[in-house]
């Protein structure tokens, strides 16, 4: 079986919480899948240099936040790692020359816990965690993840977990979307739908409000959109399932790629 790969926004730990369209809607993603023999998460907050690999066999929960409700930190999501799957993608970076670093007692950041205890609420699909380089070039990140693709033919769900319009400095309280964040996702958008990669690994310069919605400080949130198109660079479709707003412009979106 072929799955997807997807990029899916994680927003605010918050959503762990929440009970609102995009956590529904979550929910009934993890319905609608095939469920996957395991799930492969590039997180955005775990940014290294060296390409980094869980080799945990059970995970502990990361509460990489402050300021919330006490709730939050009695979460737990407590899913099995995978060590044929971590061995695999060793292979799979030895075949494409990628330096990697196996790493242990790390734990599942709220990048990758949050979405998935709403996908997933059993805990019971093995998980492995990879790490991200926001200072790599677009193109390389993109690699990265196609060296992945082929997981996809053996059940592995590859997943790409940041967000394409995320500036914490510039949040607010409307119920209303900021035009400039629309604009920015639309921008996107378009040139999602037609795999123009060109003007993707560009979009720094070409994207309007580009600045606004993915911060030199904030670059880690928007790459891992990058990894999750690469796993499905032999099928090259994009689709959004899924978009909306909190606080005015941080962006809830899930795009699927593949089949």
């Amino acid at each position: 079986m072929t799955l997807p790969s997807l990029f899916v926004a994680h927003g605010s730990p918050m959503l762990a919480l929440e009970d609102n369209g995009y956590t529904r809607f979550l929910e009934q993603l993890g319905q609608e899948l095939p469920k996957p023999e395991a799930i492969a998460v590039f997180s955005a907050h775990w940014d290294s240099p060296d390409q980094s690999v869980s080799v945990d066999e059970s995970h502990g929960t990361m509460h990489d936040f402050y300021g919330f409700p006490e709730a939050m930190y009695e979460l737990r999501y407590p899913a099995p790692g995978s060590a044929s799957l971590t061995q695999q993608i060793g292979q799979l970076f030895d075949a494409g020359n990628l330096p990697y670093q196996p790493v242990l007692g790390r734990g599942l950041d709220h990048g990758v816990w949050v979405i998935l205890q709403k996908m997933y609420p059993n805990a019971d699909i093995p998980v492995v965690e990879l790490s991200v380089d926001s200072r790599r070039s677009p193109a390389e990140q993109y690699a990265i993840g196609a060296m992945l693709k082929e997981l996809r033919q053996q059940n592995v769900l590859v997943i790409g977990s940041g967000g394409l319009v995320h500036n914490l400095r510039m949040i607010g309280q409307s119920e209303e979307a900021d035009p400039w964040a629309v604009e920015f996702d639309e921008w996107i958008a378009g040139q999602l739908e037609s795999w123009k990669l060109n003007e993707l690994f560009d979009y720094d310069k070409k994207a309007p409000y580009a600045r606004q919605a993915v911060p030199s400080y904030g670059t880690e949130h928007f790459v891992p959109l990058f990894y999750a198109m690469g796993a499905a660079d032999d099928d090259r479709r994009a689709e959004r399932l899924f978009q909306a707003y909190q606080y005015g412009n941080l962006s809830l979106n899930c795009w699927m790629f593949g089949s």
